[in-house]
């Protein structure tokens, strides 16, 4: 079978499939938290938000791929939104966080890839944003683009991806349910020594709290002593000892994204909340590992123009006494996400005949119902 007709048959075929038979947490009856998630349980939950993968499942040896949130439908560049960045452990390469951190905002889709492929995904959202209407006297585009190392699945040195497969992720996305797993840039990507991928989850606050939603996505890439619901899932399984059966490092990518109004100094400590999260699944920020968070306020009445005849910027803002809610929901959905990951993980062999088994989910659930965890 050629390249283009395996792009063909992976992209109409095993894409919706993966869609419609997700395996998720919630299935079991495994409850993270105490608040709610939206109506998908997905970062789309979020009005206006999207997202889109490009898959690259090909030959015995690449096992790799993108994915792009995009905020709004509109032209980004032109609304931008604040935006606030926090490094959790900085073994990484994401581009564009200099800007974010000086300006406070986001100007393009956020993109997730492989981490050689980096600037390739770079180029095409520079290239994406020229060609958008209105961006014709643009001069400076700052493309955020996140990654971690999907090299021992996927053969990364032939940095496999091009512009096209990015561009094919952003205008593919869309709104509604979120496939996870073997997916777009978590398609060859491991996880507390079982196969990781993208997660996705969400939370609704109640009406007294603001009724506002915040919905995360990740890549998951890192290791640990993995936890699940408070279970000591990784030590029950023997999937550590002193010096660990398998390498904790790697990278989490986490985008937090809230239609809460908010400035970028509260998003900042937003983003911090994301590694607790992270945390509660047994994760270890090793020294290895490249732990982001992107968190982005989505709110309308919070954007902020690329040109103004006003000096002054008036944008409504959360205080910050109403800051501990969207916390919570972002500590949880994080969580959430990250187990999603795994539970919709599948068994993948790779580059050089590297084989990482799905997580064992059959044991996992047997775990958590002795401990009470199942709510049925």
């Amino acid at each position: 079978m050629g390249r283009s007709k395996q792009h063909f048959y992976f992209l109409f075929f095993i894409f919706p499939v993966l869609m419609l038979a997700q395996n998720r947490l919630r299935d079991h009856g495994v409850e993270i938290g105490v608040l709610h998630p939206g109506a998908f349980n997905a970062i789309t939950d979020v009005p206006g938000v999207k997202v889109g993968h490009f898959t690259l499942n090909e030959e015995n040896n690449i096992r790799t791929g993108v994915t792009s949130i995009l905020p709004h439908s509109g032209n980004i560049f032109q609304e931008k939104v604040p935006a606030a960045i926090y490094v959790g452990n900085g073994f990484g390469k994401l581009a564009g966080y200099t800007q974010v951190k000086e300006l406070g905002n986001l100007e393009t889709p956020i993109i997730l890839t492989n981490t050689l492929s980096v600037p390739t995904a770079v180029n095409a959202v520079i290239g994406y944003t020229l060609n958008l209407p209105e961006n014709d006297n643009v001069r400076s585009v700052n493309a955020v683009v996140g990654e971690t190392n999907d090299g021992y699945l996927n053969d990364i040195r032939g940095q496999h991806i091009t512009e096209e497969h990015v561009l094919e992720a952003i205008e593919k996305a869309t709104s509604g349910p979120v496939a996870e797993g073997n997916v777009g840039a978590g398609t060859g990507t491991i996880c507390f020594g079982y196969k990781g991928g993208i997660g996705t989850s969400s939370r609704v606050l109640p009406k007294k709290s603001g009724g506002y939603t915040v919905g995360v996505l990740v890549q998951t890439n890192f290791g640990g002593v993995l936890q699940v619901a408070g279970v000591e899932v990784g030590k029950k399984l023997g999937r550590y000892s002193n010096s660990f059966t398998y390498s904790p490092d790697g990278s989490c990518m986490m985008v937090v994204l809230t239609d809460a109004p908010l400035d970028a100094r509260n998003l900042e400590r937003m983003a911090k909340r994301a590694m607790l999260g992270l945390s509660r699944t047994g994760g270890i920020a090793s020294n290895g590992s490249g732990d982001y968070v992107i968190a982005v306020s989505t709110a309308e009445a919070c954007r902020i123009p690329y040109e103004s005849d006003n000096p002054i910027q008036n944008v409504p803002t959360l205080r910050n006494e109403a800051m501990t809610p969207l916390f919570l929901a972002t500590i949880e959905a994080t969580e959430e996400a990250i187990l999603n990951s795994l539970f919709a993980g599948e068994t993948t062999v790779g580059r050089d005949g590297h084989k990482i088994e799905a997580l064992p989910k059959e044991k996992v659930l047997e775990m958590l119902k002795e401990a009470g965890k199942i709510d049925r």
